[in-house]
């Protein structure tokens, strides 16, 4: 007399309930596994999309505080191009604020049609020291981006020209 073996052998497939001898049965795939299989992939899909998003957000970001920053060292440079003269007679001073009022321009960035973007330019001038003669430039460019406000600075220091 042969004992019958628990445990099925290779080539058998063992059902919801216990063992299963139909080859239909071992073959084909319950809706349980192929709704988690479709939810799975679904998830993944919606990752990769999301992924996309915000990268092409954060890209655009980007290119606007680049411009922005491109805008903000404009500015420097034009008032380290002011004269300042104290050896002369009379002394020329143009590194004034009276003379670097608060500008709208529109940021350097591709656009299509007319989704122009503006930004606000102001430069701020503060004296440091009287002897030696000395000023801090501060350019501010604030711009928005999906309605948040954002602010790129630079910053220098400027003396005389001797």
């Amino acid at each position: 007399m042969r004992l019958k073996r628990s445990i099925p052998r290779f080539g058998m497939c063992l059902g919801m309930f216990g063992r299963t001898d139909s080859k239909a049965s071992c073959l084909a795939m319950s809706l349980t596994e192929v709704v988690v299989s479709i939810a799975i992939g679904m998830m993944m899909f919606g990752g990769v999309i999301l992924s996309y998003i915000q990268s092409a957000n954060r890209a655009e970001w980007s290119a606007l505080s680049f411009a922005a920053q491109s805008l903000a060292w404009q500015r420097v440079e034009q008032t380290r191009a002011a004269k300042w003269d104290t050896q002369s007679a009379p002394p020329v001073d143009q590194v004034v604020q009276s003379n670097f009022p608060p500008v709208v321009d529109l940021l350097d960035v591709p656009f299509i049609g007319t989704n122009f973007l503006y930004a606000t330019s102001q430069v701020d001038i503060t004296m440091i020291s009287s002897n030696p003669p000395l000023k801090m430039i501060t350019a501010n460019v604030v711009w928005s981006f999906k309605g948040q406000l954002y602010t790129n600075s630079a910053i220098t220091y400027r003396s005389p020209d001797q």
